[in-house]
């Protein structure tokens, strides 16, 4: 085609941003709005990144950035309450044997290398925008801007989270479940001696947890059953993790004095959604949390969020035309393995839930991830 294609992407998370890069790289006129005037940028502790996502940082061309700025590797403990190692676990390098199993990372670290990439890329970027679909037809969508402005695009990519506003305003009613867990997370300075993720299960909470993200720091979390959020005030969020926490082992001891600031603790629910049927309605089409999201029992959320990303920029660079076939067709490429991880990851927090002792944890997490070594 000689006409530049136009697309616009809502959303500036993982998957929005990889979006953006994709398309601008394959030379595609692109709009980026994201609502938030800091575009996410100091949001959040820690993530670990596993080996899919980092296949397809890989291929966004930040491998490299992601590899100075965290903490790469392949294994992970499991401890008794106490902090004896009851087990050591090779981790499943999901992204093939050339790339690390697993990378911690501080999240705004990851979130301004792609914020760079996608500067780089020339995409134009609206920061504090919201958007709202006008109308749609065969060739095109009609989309105002919270700032007035009004625009028409070939293709919207709406990548604006579990709680989308355009999944809502196209009509698609599935909405996010609490699944009955909640997470404390919060960064703090690596210990010596502490060189992979440890969890131990049971004790004052179901997980309790860590993961370095760099030289100098990890990120440090619990899991307990979610509460009405009514009955916290953010001022005892230090306070809170520090008492889940008080009878844990190991590292944790030099871990606590550093819960003490109740402004980077995050307390946030789990909740699980896979939108069923079609992503798309016309010419807008979900993507990431926007789509599917599931507790972090997997760690997958980013990383099949990404896997999105690259999937879609695939099929749309290789058609001649976009149609709802198309965008279909996405949707059946990444329903299966998608599904996979959201189910898996609901059922190991559901079987901590239920008191489930017995239950094949390591089995099914084992199953779940070599899938992923699979492309997506």
């Amino acid at each position: 085609m000689s006409t530049v294609r136009t697309v616009l992407v809502i959303g500036g998370g993982s998957a929005g941003n990889a979006m953006t890069i994709l398309l601008r790289r394959a030379g595609m006129a692109v709009d980026l709005v994201e609502a938030k005037e800091d575009w996410n940028a100091t949001a959040g502790s820690g993530i670990t990144v596993q080996g899919n996502a980092l296949r397809v940082l890989h291929e966004l061309g930040v491998w490299e950035q992601v590899r100075a700025s965290g903490f790469p590797f392949d294994s992970f403990g499991v401890t008794a309450q106490d902090g004896t190692v009851l087990q050591v676990v090779e981790d499943i390098r999901t992204g093939g044997d050339e790339l690390p199993a697993t990378v911690g990372m501080q999240r705004p670290q990851l979130q301004q290398i792609l914020i760079d990439a996608v500067r780089a890329s020339g995409a134009r970027v609206r920061l504090g925008t919201r958007a709202e679909i006008l109308s749609q037809d065969a060739h095109g969508v009609d989309v105002r801007l919270s700032d007035g402005t009004t625009g028409r695009y070939d293709l919207v990519i709406a990548a604006d989270g579990m709680g989308s506003a355009t999944r809502a305003g196209i009509g698609i009613e599935d909405r996010p479940v609490p699944t009955g867990m909640a997470i404390w997370r919060v960064a703090a300075p690596r210990p010596q001696g502490l060189d992979r993720t440890d969890l131990t299960y049971g004790g004052s909470a179901f997980i309790a947890g860590y993961c370095p993200t760099s030289e100098h720091t990890l990120y440090a979390y619990v899991v307990e059953a979610n509460r009405d959020r009514s009955s916290l005030h953010p001022s005892s969020y230090a306070d809170e993790m520090r008492r889940l926490l008080k009878g844990y082992g190991g590292h944790w001891p030099e871990i606590l004095p550093h819960i003490d600031d109740p402004s980077k603790v995050n307390y946030t629910w789990f909740d699980r959604m896979l939108v069923e049927g079609s992503w798309h309605r016309g010419r807008v089409v979900l993507i990431g949390d926007a789509a599917h999201c599931c507790p972090p029992t997997l760690a997958q959320g980013a990383a099949i969020s990404l896997e999105d990303a690259l999937v879609l920029a695939e099929l749309l660079t290789a058609a001649d035309v976009w149609d709802g076939a198309l965008l279909q067709a996405f949707h059946d490429r990444r329903i299966h393995r998608v599904r996979a991880v959201v189910e898996a990851s609901v059922q190991i927090g559901q079987w901590q839930l239920d008191g489930a002792g017995g239950a094949d944890v390591p089995g099914l997490m084992s199953r779940t991830l070599g899938t992923l070594r699979d492309l997506p």
